[in-house]
């Protein structure tokens, strides 16, 4: 349980490097305060710092204007509101009559269809007593009628005689339509902040309301409306416009900024045209309906078909209001502090790119990217005398050490402690003069390239001191002054361990053996990466066997399994550790 609550109260922390460079210091606070501006923008064009609401809302129109028009075969008609608004177009919408084809003295009886395609008859036989679909004006009575000198068609029960004219008169039969005006009524409330409002606003007389009339730019809050002015504002032509019919758009908005006197909070109109305009590309252009009217002559029942075209006004409400909030600041600062990483990103991104040479990028990768390798996926270092850094390559049961590519290439670090004291003995002992050897020929397998290797059936043990053809280390003078000069091995024996005493026998053998594997490693790999585990080339470790030979003549070889531990002043531990890296 002690242990389990300790690791509850751990804080961890992420590991920052910090570059000294002025270049990278100017780039880091220029876009720093870039985003910071880019968030000062966002927060108060947007008003991030509100808690908002929509509107609810509800419309009411209402036309007013009278017109007189001379009808063909009908004469002069006065048209007031209840003449030209047609039915009922729906919630938020009006329609006003502009054109009108007009069918009289329509009574209920047989009469020949109007020829369209699949109506034209020669006989009965052609004509399906019964028969109708979406052209027909009434349903067939199976008997072929003549429908004028030209054409013979089927005969229809239907209100007769039927309708026959398809495009409407021009210009428009009702073009003074654009003086009529229509009172918008619009109430509107955001439930949140339970605020109402309305587009006949407070100051509003019954005197103002009967002389004002909108005007976008000197009275622009007026909710009375001249036709003629919305269209315009549409960028549309009435008289155009009134010939087929169409739909006109009325946008209000209501942007509120609750947190200033809700004398701010006005109506915002604009005017759109909805529906397609051009007649060349639609198939049904503008707008129309039928209504009709009836009445009774001589105890005939008799209707007068109007097929109208005109103009439907549809009042669309948008809106919302905001009202300071500080959990909504709070949120949307939490939220934007994300982009300051936007920085470190864009920096690590220059710093990889050829912008920096491939040292600077390399040291950056190791000082900021701390690797972990899985135990079970051993990685190995090699060093080779003729090239001046160590690889880091992974185990392979099959392909030998001297063949398998590095995963990464790192540069040599010398032990700057252990180099100060080697110089220190070679220098006491005099033995600098030293001539290199030379060893005598023997056979070596394909991966040698030294000559001085022995075979092996450990692929990790298959390494040569080499990558390319060459003299071998083991016959540089430095190669016997470090590693095998036993007054050196003593030395740092007793170094390590100043109370041991060095006794002739197999255990001081043995001792100057894993000794001398130590001396190698510190020589050649300095302080290796971190998780890693340095390997001896087999021509270095067999000279060292050769000069300080165990009696049995049996040698632990390359342990994997094992992991490399700090240095340790026991002579026991010493050797284990030393064997893990041969």
């Amino acid at each position: 349980m002690p242990c389990k609550m300790q690791n509850v109260c751990v804080y961890e922390t992420n590991k920052v490097v910090r570059i000294q460079s002025a270049r990278l210091g100017s780039l880091k606070w220029t876009f720093n305060g870039v985003i910071l501006m880019f968030i000062c923008i966002m927060l108060f064009w947007n008003k991030e710092y509100q808690e908002h609401d929509y509107v609810v809302s509800s419309v009411t129109a209402k036309v007013k204007g009278v017109a007189m028009t001379s009808l063909p075969d009908v004469g002069e008609v006065v048209w007031d509101v209840v003449d030209y608004s047609g039915p009922s177009q729906g919630k938020n919408s009006f329609f006003v009559v502009t054109n009108v084809i007009i069918t009289k003295n329509k009574t209920k009886g047989k009469c020949p269809e109007i020829p369209q395609n699949g109506i034209i008859c020669k006989t009965d036989k052609d004509c399906k007593k019964g028969f109708w679909n979406q052209y027909s004006h009434g349903v067939q009575t199976g008997a072929c009628v003549k429908f004028d000198e030209m054409w013979r068609t089927c005969e229809v029960s239907a209100w007769c005689p039927l309708e026959n004219k398809k495009k409407p008169p021009r210009p428009a039969l009702l073009p003074s339509a654009e003086n009529f005006t229509v009172l918008i009524k619009n109430s509107i409330r955001f439930p949140n902040f339970n605020i109402m409002r309305r587009n006949i606003l407070p100051e509003m007389t019954d005197s103002y309301l009967r002389r004002c009339q909108f005007n976008s730019r000197t009275d622009p809050w007026c909710p009375i409306f001249r036709l003629g002015d919305i269209v315009e504002e549409a960028r549309e032509n009435f008289s155009e416009i009134a010939v087929e019919g169409g739909v006109i758009g009325i946008q209000i908005r209501w942007d509120c900024n609750l947190d200033w006197f809700l004398q701010n909070c006005l109506p915002k109109y604009s005017f759109s045209r909805l529906d397609e305009k051009k007649s060349n590309r639609t198939l049904y252009p503008g707008l129309n309906l039928r209504f009709a009217r009836y009445n009774t002559v001589n105890g005939v029942e008799e209707r007068t078909l109007f097929k109208a075209f005109g103009i439907r006004f549809d009042v669309m409400v948008f809106g919302k209001a905001g009202k300071f909030s500080i959990i909504q600041l709070i949120i949307y600062v939490g939220s934007t502090l994300c982009y300051y990483a936007l920085t470190t990103k864009f920096i690590d991104c220059l710093i990889g790119t050829s912008c920096y040479s491939k040292e600077v990028r390399q040291n950056y990768s190791e000082k900021k990217v701390e690797s972990v390798h899985d135990r079970q996926q051993c990685i190995l270092c090699v060093s080779f005398v003729d090239e001046n850094h160590i690889a880091l390559v992974k185990r392979s049961q099959k392909r030998s050490l001297q063949q398998t590519k590095p995963i990464s290439i790192h540069p040599h670090k010398d032990d700057m402690g252990h180099l100060h004291a080697m110089i220190g003995v070679l220098q006491k002992e005099l033995i600098l003069d030293q001539q290199p050897q030379v060893l005598p020929e023997r056979s070596h397998p394909d991966w040698c390239l030294c000559g001085c290797c022995r075979p092996t059936n450990h692929p990790q043990e298959q390494l040569c001191c080499r990558q390319s053809v060459g003299r071998c280390i083991t016959t540089s003078t430095q190669f016997g002054q470090l590693v095998l000069s036993r007054p050196v091995l003593e030395a740092v024996l007793l170094y390590r361990e100043p109370l041991c005493e060095l006794t002739e026998g197999e255990g001081l053998i043995s001792d100057l053996r894993h000794c001398a594997y130590r001396q190698y490693i510190s020589w050649r790999f300095g302080a290796p990466p971190t998780d890693s585990l340095p390997v001896m080339p087999s021509c270095s470790v067999w000279r060292i066997r050769e000069v300080y030979p165990s009696k049995d003549g049996d040698y632990t070889g390359l342990s994997i399994s094992r992991t490399h531990s700090p240095p340790s002043t026991s002579n026991t531990r010493l050797r284990e550790e030393e064997e893990s890296v041969l």
